[in-house]
Parts: C-alpha cells; structure tokens; sequence
C-alpha cells in the first residue's frame, strides 16, 4: 500500500476498534502508529510497552476480526511493537497536554479567585474601564481615575467624584476597584454605598452585650482595605453620629496611605449639614466633575449599546436619540431600551422612523457652542473677541469674560476643565468667574438682565 492508502485504511481500522473495544482499551489504541501492511500482516508501533501487552493479551482476537472483515482477507494478522523513538515522543506529547492543563487549570483558578474577589468587593461586573465610553466631557475624568487605578494613593487622594445622577460617576468608580482587582489581586478593594454604611453602622451601634465587639468588627471591616469606594456620599448629611464613624474611616484609611473615591451629587459645601469636618477632608483631594456627554458621546455609547445587542439598526435613528436625550447617560439607555423593545414586539426594524414614532420628540435645537457664546457676549458688551479670550485686565473685558464663562457653564453642561482649556485658563479661574456671576445676579439686577438679554440673543429662553 501507499502511504496515504496506509494511513487511510488504519484510521478506518482505528475507527472500528474503538466501537467494539471496551472503553478502558482506548487509551491503548489512540496512540498506535501504522507502520506497515505486507502480505495480510498490520505491523502497528507504540510508545507504550503496557499497552502492547494488554492489546496483545485481551484484544488480539478482536482487531484480527476487524483486520479481516475491513480488508476482506481471511489471513490477515496483527503484530504490535515497541518503538523507543515513539515511546520519546509520546513522552513530550504528553508533557505539552499536561502543561497546557496546568495552565487551563491555573487559568480558571485565577478567575475563579477574581470572581470570588469582585463578589466580595462588592462590585458590578459590567462597570470596567473598557465599556467607558470616552468622550470629549468626560476624557480628563477618565484618565484621572485610570490613573488612581494605576498607581492607588499615589497621585489623587481623596478623589471626590461629583455630578448629577446618571453620568458614569458609579462606572468609574467601581472601574479602579475591577482594574485594581485585575492587575494587583493582593490589594482589598471594598464599594460600599453611603445608605449601606449608614445602614451597617446603625446595626452594629444598637446596644446589646456584644455591641463593642459589633463595633470593632465594623471599624475593621471598613479600614483594613487598601482601597475604599464610597457611592452618593450626600445621603450622610444630617446624620451626626454617622459622620463621625465616617470621619474616623477617613482618618484611619487615609493615615495608612491608603486610596479613598468618594462620590456626589454635588460638591461638599453645597451638601446642607455636612460637618466641616467632612467637607474639609473631602476637599484636600481631586474634585472631579462630570458633565453630560455631547452628542457625538451619545451617540457613541447609542452604537455600542446596538453592538451588545448584536441590534440592526439605522445610524439616523441613534442620532435621533443622542440629539433628543442630552440630560444623563441613563435617560439615553432607557430611550434606546424604549426603542429597542417596541422594534422586538413589533418585529420592525430599528430605523429612523420607529425612533420618532416610539419617542415622540420635539427635534432639539442644535447645541450651543463656545464660539456662538462668545461671541454674542463679546458683542453685547461692545469688547473684542480677542480680549474677551486674552489676558486683556480692563473691566468692560473682565466683566463680558465672567459672563461668557458663567454662560458657557450654564448653557453647555461643558466641564470646568474643557471651559477652560477653551479660555486658556486654569480651570480654578473658571471656577472663581462662574461662581462670582452666580452670585451677583442674585443681588445685581443690571447683571441678571445682561444674563437674560444674552440669552435672548443666543435663542435659548
């Protein structure tokens, strides 16, 4: 036979023996080798000597039945050796499985110990860093707490995250605990939300006789971390003896040089009944803020949302949607979601106009930009555009540059930090000029109508 013709006619025989051998006899199968066929006579090599010996004892007769039957030759016979050479290789074949095991197996530990870990942190599995979506509001918020991420307690600590609801402040939060967990799995990460610590510290203050062993158990439980994730921080304010468990969690992590993420719904001075105690060490950090995505964002996450889905859709319709639904990323979720179900029911395709039929939205008006905001204000205060955005000091140009910056954080939901890398300004200078007009216009009725009249320039009363 050739050799092809051999190999061909020994899987067929393998094939057959497989069926009628018992299954404790396939092992010794497997790994047989055909060397050749000569005169009615199947000479197979082995690197296994026990595995000659038991085919030759228990199951001789069995593959010369087969022998016989698939090459229709009543002489034919079977001799089984031994090889040396093939006993070496069998030798390094199963060296490679059993170290490609190893690896699967340690494979599986670990994510098995990671689950275990992100479980026990209290962690959502789906807000990572790469689901974020970035974009042009929320790119300095993203590299800071990648950066806290990669380097925890060394850079921003505190890092105070606030913002309004539905804005990502939870997903990059809890994403430092997945990327710490991740890449340093010696670390302890915890999330915790402040109705959850407020909760376990009434539990374990109520008087009973094993109330300072509950406390103790308490105070451990929250600073023998290395990393603390503290979610909606307002929700402490008021509660007195709360703060000052919170207060004493702050001190201990922070003194031990360990990373504290705390977020809100707004800064610490305009949390009502916040101890100053509080409201100081939650400032020593970052304050991070974050605003609402811009369209393009939206649209961004509207597509990779679609993707998740594995979602045919018409990109006009996810415009639609990031157009009409600027306010936070949940309201954009629940719209496509709204979308998404009407689009299943229905059997329709995801498109344009089932968006606008579901949705029933009013087209939003294009969004205002710096460059329109500016210049309306420039004009209206009678100063040049260059001095408005320049280092000019005179008070005409002071006053329309508050104002400019005080509209563009009004009218944009644009972070501090992207106002003011359009002024060229430190972004603690932006900062000082829109508090400053927010502040006057209560009491400054001249201002307030510059405020209105700009506004009625700019078509957004």
């Amino acid at each position: 036979m050739e050799s092809l013709e051999l190999n061909h006619f020994w899987e067929q025989v393998k094939a057959e023996l497989i069926n009628v051998l018992p299954e404790n006899a396939h092992p010794w199968v497997y790994p047989l080798e055909v060397s050749a066929y000569d005169k009615g006579v199947l000479t197979l090599v082995t690197g296994q000597i026990m595995g000659r010996d038991l085919l030759r004892r228990n199951h001789y007769s069995q593959i010369v039945d087969v022998l016989k039957k698939l090459s229709k030759n009543e002489n034919s016979d079977v001799e089984i050796i031994y090889d040396a050479n093939a006993a070496k290789s069998l030798k390094k074949e199963s060296e490679k499985i059993q170290k490609k095991v190893a690896e699967a197996t340690l494979k599986e530990q670990a994510m098995e110990n990671l689950s275990y870990m992100q479980s026990a942190s209290n962690l959502n599995l789906k807000y990572k860093f790469e689901n974020f979506v970035v974009g042009e509001t929320n790119e300095f918020a993203y590299k800071v707490t990648k950066s806290v991420a990669e380097a925890p307690a060394k850079k921003f600590n505190p890092l105070f995250i606030y913002g309004n609801s539905g804005l990502g402040k939870t997903h990059l939060m809890q994403a430092i605990g997945h990327y710490t967990l991740f890449n340093n799995s010696k670390l302890k990460v915890k999330y915790t939300k402040t109705e959850d610590y407020i909760n376990d510290f009434i539990s374990n203050t109520r008087e009973s006789k094993e109330q300072v062993q509950n406390m103790s158990k308490f105070n451990r439980k929250y600073t023998n971390i290395d990393i603390i994730l503290i979610d909606d921080i307002q929700f402490i304010e008021g509660k007195k003896k709360t703060m000052d468990s919170m207060q004493h969690t702050f001190d201990t992590l922070y003194n031990k040089g360990k990373q504290i993420v705390i977020t809100s719904d707004r800064v610490p001075k305009e949390i009502p009944k916040l101890t100053a105690a509080l409201c100081s060490r939650f400032e020593m950090g970052l304050m991070l803020e974050l605003t609402p995505p811009d369209v393009q964002t939206r649209f961004e996450i509207l597509k990779k949302l679609a993707v998740e889905k594995d979602l045919k859709y018409t990109e006009d319709a996810l415009k639609y949607i990031a157009r009409n639904f600027s306010n936070n990323v949940r309201e954009l979720e629940g719209a496509f979601n709204k979308v998404c179900a009407y689009a299943e029911v229905s059997d329709l395709e995801f498109d344009l106009n089932l968006a606008k039929s579901v949705l029933k939205c009013e087209e939003a008006e294009s969004e205002l930009t710096f460059e329109a905001i500016t210049n309306v204000t420039s004009e209206y205060y009678g100063v040049n555009l260059d001095d408005l955005k320049g280092t000019a000091r005179g008070q005409k140009v002071s006053e329309a540059r508050h104002m400019a910056v005080y509209l563009s954080r009004e009218l944009t939901n644009k972070s501090f930090v992207t106002i003011a890398e359009y002024f060229n300004k430190k972004h603690t200078t932006i900062m000082f000029a829109h508090e400053k007009i927010k502040k006057e216009i209560q009491v400054n009725k001249e201002l307030s109508n510059a405020v209105r009249e700009i506004k009625q320039a700019l078509k957004v009363l």
